[in-house]
């Protein structure tokens, strides 16, 4: 399912009245956010297929204390989610979130300090509401150029060092840097695929699992 922004919007005032229904209800109240891209948001695929609903499934087997709200929405930036994850953060009071965001900020060009200096107001502002933080990597083909590309590849790692948050070196690791990568991307070489999706989640769990107890 691709989420748009329009959709989302439609969709918070449900994510808005979970905490109390929760709390009538006695289920579990901790929250793990994502905010995310369409790497996130299931674009392209069939909804329940995406690495974030297999986070979902795993979470309620392995830690059931734990609910997953995905709040991502394809062709979201850094900057567009920075803007959103203030009313987040009110409406889910998560104790933990997890930023996948920066890969639109490549594919416009964006200068890499303004995608660092985001990632790190929302890592903060996550922190100062009483969530831990894990900073999803996220690398870009070399055609990018050299410096830009380690750039900003390296900006996920320092985010994460300067802000305390925990960090996924790469999402894409396992699918986008093997040989014969296309046979696990869409045509549009761009979104993976929903038989990658299970490798995308197993680069996340080994980082999320210990945050979770």
């Amino acid at each position: 399912m691709r989420w748009t922004r329009r959709q989302w919007l439609a969709h918070a005032s449900a994510l808005a009245l979970a905490p109390a229904a929760q709390a009538q209800s006695g289920a579990p109240t901790r929250t793990l956010l994502v905010l995310g891209d369409s790497l996130s948001a299931e674009y392209g695929l069939a909804r329940g297929t995406g690495w974030v609903a297999l986070l979902d499934k795993r979470v309620g087997a392995q830690a059931p204390g734990w609910k997953v709200v995905n709040a991502s929405i394809s062709g979201e930036t850094t900057s567009g989610g920075r803007t959103r994850l203030p009313a987040l953060l009110k409406q889910t009071r998560p104790g933990l979130v997890i930023l996948e965001l920066g890969g639109n900020d490549a594919l416009r060009g964006l200068p890499v300090a303004n995608t660092r200096d985001n990632l790190a107001a929302m890592a903060r502002s996550a922190r100062e509401a009483g969530a831990r933080v894990v900073v999803v990597g996220m690398e870009v083909p070399p055609n990018y150029g050299r410096r830009y590309a380690e750039d900003f590849s390296a900006s996920f790692a320092r985010v994460a060092r300067e802000t305390g948050a925990a960090l996924v070196p790469f999402l894409l690791r396992g699918v986008a840097d093997i040989p014969q990568a296309e046979t696990l991307f869409q045509p549009d070489r761009i979104h993976p695929t929903a038989q990658a999706q299970p490798t995308m989640l197993d680069n996340v769990w080994p980082v999320l699992k210990p945050l979770l107890r």
